[in-house]
Protein backbone atom coordinates (compact mmCIF):
# COMPACT_ATOMS: atom_id res chain seq x y z
CA UNK A 1 0.00 0.00 0.00
CA UNK A 2 1.49 3.41 -0.97
CA UNK A 3 2.42 5.68 1.85
CA UNK A 4 0.96 9.21 1.89
CA UNK A 5 3.38 11.86 3.02
CA UNK A 6 2.22 15.01 4.80
CA UNK A 7 4.30 18.17 4.58
CA UNK A 8 4.03 20.31 7.64
CA UNK A 9 2.70 23.83 7.15
CA UNK A 10 5.50 26.35 6.86
CA UNK A 11 7.95 23.80 5.50
CA UNK A 12 9.43 24.43 2.12
CA UNK A 13 9.18 21.90 -0.66
CA UNK A 14 12.91 21.23 -0.44
CA UNK A 15 12.60 20.39 3.25
CA UNK A 16 13.46 16.87 4.25
CA UNK A 17 10.98 16.88 7.16
CA UNK A 18 8.20 14.54 6.28
CA UNK A 19 5.92 12.49 8.38
CA UNK A 20 3.76 9.59 7.28
CA UNK A 21 0.04 10.22 7.15
CA UNK A 22 -2.63 7.62 7.53
CA UNK A 23 -4.80 7.47 4.41
CA UNK A 24 -7.93 7.86 6.57
CA UNK A 25 -6.71 11.15 8.07
CA UNK A 26 -7.53 14.35 6.26
CA UNK A 27 -5.24 17.32 6.03
CA UNK A 28 -6.81 20.34 7.78
CA UNK A 29 -7.99 23.00 5.30
CA UNK A 30 -6.53 26.46 5.52
CA UNK A 31 -9.77 28.48 5.74
CA UNK A 32 -8.17 31.85 4.99
CA UNK A 33 -6.50 30.58 1.83
CA UNK A 34 -9.70 28.88 0.68
CA UNK A 35 -11.85 32.01 1.22
CA UNK A 36 -9.32 34.20 -0.59
CA UNK A 37 -9.41 31.82 -3.54
CA UNK A 38 -13.19 31.90 -3.60
CA UNK A 39 -13.18 35.69 -3.52
CA UNK A 40 -10.72 35.84 -6.42
CA UNK A 41 -12.82 33.35 -8.36
CA UNK A 42 -16.02 35.34 -7.69
CA UNK A 43 -14.36 38.61 -8.73
CA UNK A 44 -13.06 36.99 -11.93
CA UNK A 45 -16.50 35.58 -12.80
CA UNK A 46 -18.18 38.91 -12.05
CA UNK A 47 -15.61 40.78 -14.15
CA UNK A 48 -16.07 38.41 -17.09
CA UNK A 49 -19.86 38.70 -16.82
CA UNK A 50 -19.76 42.48 -16.81
CA UNK A 51 -17.26 42.50 -19.68
CA UNK A 52 -19.47 40.18 -21.74
CA UNK A 53 -22.55 42.32 -21.05
CA UNK A 54 -20.68 45.46 -22.09
CA UNK A 55 -19.36 43.84 -25.28
CA UNK A 56 -22.82 42.51 -26.14
CA UNK A 57 -24.35 45.95 -25.65
CA UNK A 58 -21.65 47.54 -27.80
CA UNK A 59 -21.75 45.11 -30.72
CA UNK A 60 -25.23 43.56 -30.68
CA UNK A 61 -27.72 44.79 -33.25
CA UNK A 62 -29.71 47.70 -31.92
CA UNK A 63 -33.41 47.46 -31.18
CA UNK A 64 -33.63 51.24 -30.86
CA UNK A 65 -36.60 53.05 -32.30
CA UNK A 66 -36.22 53.23 -36.04
CA UNK A 67 -34.20 50.03 -36.45
CA UNK A 68 -35.54 46.93 -38.21
CA UNK A 69 -35.45 45.12 -34.87
CA UNK A 70 -37.87 47.64 -33.35
CA UNK A 71 -40.69 46.68 -35.71
CA UNK A 72 -43.34 44.68 -33.80
CA UNK A 73 -43.78 41.08 -34.94
CA UNK A 74 -47.45 41.62 -35.78
CA UNK A 75 -46.38 44.16 -38.41
CA UNK A 76 -44.09 41.74 -40.22
CA UNK A 77 -45.10 39.88 -43.36
CA UNK A 78 -43.26 36.75 -44.48
CA UNK A 79 -42.23 36.52 -48.16
CA UNK A 80 -44.50 33.49 -48.68
CA UNK A 81 -47.46 35.45 -47.29
CA UNK A 82 -46.91 38.37 -49.65
CA UNK A 83 -46.37 36.02 -52.58
CA UNK A 84 -49.68 34.26 -51.79
CA UNK A 85 -51.43 37.61 -51.47
CA UNK A 86 -50.14 38.72 -54.88
CA UNK A 87 -51.38 35.47 -56.48
CA UNK A 88 -55.03 36.20 -55.61
CA UNK A 89 -56.55 37.65 -58.75
CA UNK A 90 -59.65 39.21 -57.19
CA UNK A 91 -57.79 40.74 -54.28
CA UNK A 92 -56.81 44.41 -54.23
CA UNK A 93 -53.00 44.33 -53.81
CA UNK A 94 -51.36 46.55 -51.22
CA UNK A 95 -49.20 49.50 -52.15
CA UNK A 96 -45.72 47.95 -52.12
CA UNK A 97 -42.85 50.38 -51.59
CA UNK A 98 -39.20 49.46 -51.98
CA UNK A 99 -37.21 51.61 -49.55
CA UNK A 100 -33.71 50.41 -50.45
CA UNK A 101 -31.16 51.13 -53.13
CA UNK A 102 -31.99 51.87 -56.76
CA UNK A 103 -29.38 49.37 -57.94
CA UNK A 104 -31.21 46.59 -56.10
CA UNK A 105 -34.58 47.78 -57.44
CA UNK A 106 -33.38 47.92 -61.06
CA UNK A 107 -31.87 44.41 -60.85
CA UNK A 108 -35.08 42.84 -59.56
CA UNK A 109 -38.10 43.94 -57.57
CA UNK A 110 -41.52 42.68 -56.53
CA UNK A 111 -44.04 43.10 -59.36
CA UNK A 112 -46.04 46.30 -58.94
CA UNK A 113 -43.74 47.71 -56.28
CA UNK A 114 -42.67 51.32 -56.44
CA UNK A 115 -39.19 52.66 -55.78
CA UNK A 116 -38.88 55.19 -52.95
CA UNK A 117 -35.17 55.11 -52.18
CA UNK A 118 -33.12 54.68 -49.07
CA UNK A 119 -35.14 55.85 -46.09
CA UNK A 120 -32.02 55.84 -43.97
CA UNK A 121 -31.55 59.36 -45.32
CA UNK A 122 -33.67 62.50 -44.81
CA UNK A 123 -34.15 62.75 -48.59
CA UNK A 124 -35.52 59.19 -48.73
CA UNK A 125 -37.91 59.87 -45.85
CA UNK A 126 -39.13 63.00 -47.64
CA UNK A 127 -39.81 60.98 -50.81
CA UNK A 128 -41.78 58.49 -48.69
CA UNK A 129 -43.83 61.27 -47.06
CA UNK A 130 -44.58 62.78 -50.48
CA UNK A 131 -45.66 59.42 -51.92
CA UNK A 132 -48.15 58.65 -49.14
CA UNK A 133 -49.42 62.21 -48.53
CA UNK A 134 -52.70 61.70 -50.37
CA UNK A 135 -53.39 58.13 -49.22
CA UNK A 136 -56.01 57.13 -46.66
CA UNK A 137 -54.47 56.38 -43.26
CA UNK A 138 -56.03 52.89 -43.23
CA UNK A 139 -54.61 51.96 -46.65
CA UNK A 140 -52.66 48.71 -46.84
CA UNK A 141 -48.96 49.48 -47.37
CA UNK A 142 -46.11 46.97 -47.54
CA UNK A 143 -42.53 48.18 -47.15
CA UNK A 144 -39.48 46.20 -48.14
CA UNK A 145 -35.77 46.63 -48.71
CA UNK A 146 -33.78 43.37 -48.86
CA UNK A 147 -30.38 45.04 -49.07
CA UNK A 148 -28.81 42.98 -46.32
CA UNK A 149 -29.59 40.81 -43.29
CA UNK A 150 -32.62 42.03 -41.34
CA UNK A 151 -30.70 43.04 -38.22
CA UNK A 152 -28.45 45.33 -40.29
CA UNK A 153 -31.02 46.92 -42.62
CA UNK A 154 -30.85 50.72 -42.27
CA UNK A 155 -34.02 51.39 -44.29
CA UNK A 156 -37.11 49.47 -43.15
CA UNK A 157 -37.06 50.70 -39.55
CA UNK A 158 -37.05 54.43 -40.36
CA UNK A 159 -39.67 53.94 -43.11
CA UNK A 160 -41.99 52.00 -40.79
CA UNK A 161 -41.54 54.56 -38.00
CA UNK A 162 -42.22 57.44 -40.41
CA UNK A 163 -45.48 55.92 -41.63
CA UNK A 164 -46.65 55.11 -38.11
CA UNK A 165 -45.78 58.66 -36.98
CA UNK A 166 -47.86 59.97 -39.89
CA UNK A 167 -50.84 57.98 -38.62
CA UNK A 168 -50.89 55.05 -41.04
CA UNK A 169 -52.49 52.07 -39.31
CA UNK A 170 -52.20 49.22 -41.83
CA UNK A 171 -48.46 49.08 -42.50
CA UNK A 172 -46.62 45.79 -42.89
CA UNK A 173 -42.92 45.24 -43.45
CA UNK A 174 -41.70 42.34 -45.56
CA UNK A 175 -39.36 40.34 -43.33
CA UNK A 176 -36.25 39.26 -45.22
CA UNK A 177 -33.89 37.41 -42.93
CA UNK A 178 -30.94 37.56 -45.33
CA UNK A 179 -31.65 39.66 -48.44
CA UNK A 180 -33.98 40.02 -51.42
CA UNK A 181 -32.02 37.53 -53.54
CA UNK A 182 -32.13 34.73 -50.96
CA UNK A 183 -35.53 35.41 -49.43
CA UNK A 184 -37.53 36.24 -52.57
CA UNK A 185 -35.76 35.60 -55.88
CA UNK A 186 -34.17 32.24 -54.94
CA UNK A 187 -37.57 30.95 -53.79
CA UNK A 188 -38.92 31.38 -57.32
CA UNK A 189 -41.30 34.24 -56.55
CA UNK A 190 -42.05 36.55 -59.48
CA UNK A 191 -39.90 39.61 -60.08
CA UNK A 192 -39.74 42.51 -62.47
CA UNK A 193 -36.53 44.13 -63.68
CA UNK A 194 -35.59 47.66 -64.65
CA UNK A 195 -36.75 51.20 -63.81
Amino acid sequence: MPQIIKIKQGDHMNSKQEEPMNSKQEEPMNVNRSNAGRRRYFILVAFLGISFSFAHAQFAPSAAAGSALSIPLDHLLQPSQLNDLLQRPAHQPPLILQVGSHVLFSQAHIPGSQFIGSTATPAGLELLRNRVASLPKAGFIVLYCGCCPWSHCPNVGPAFKQLRDLGFTNVKVLYMADNFGDDWVAKGYRVEKGQ
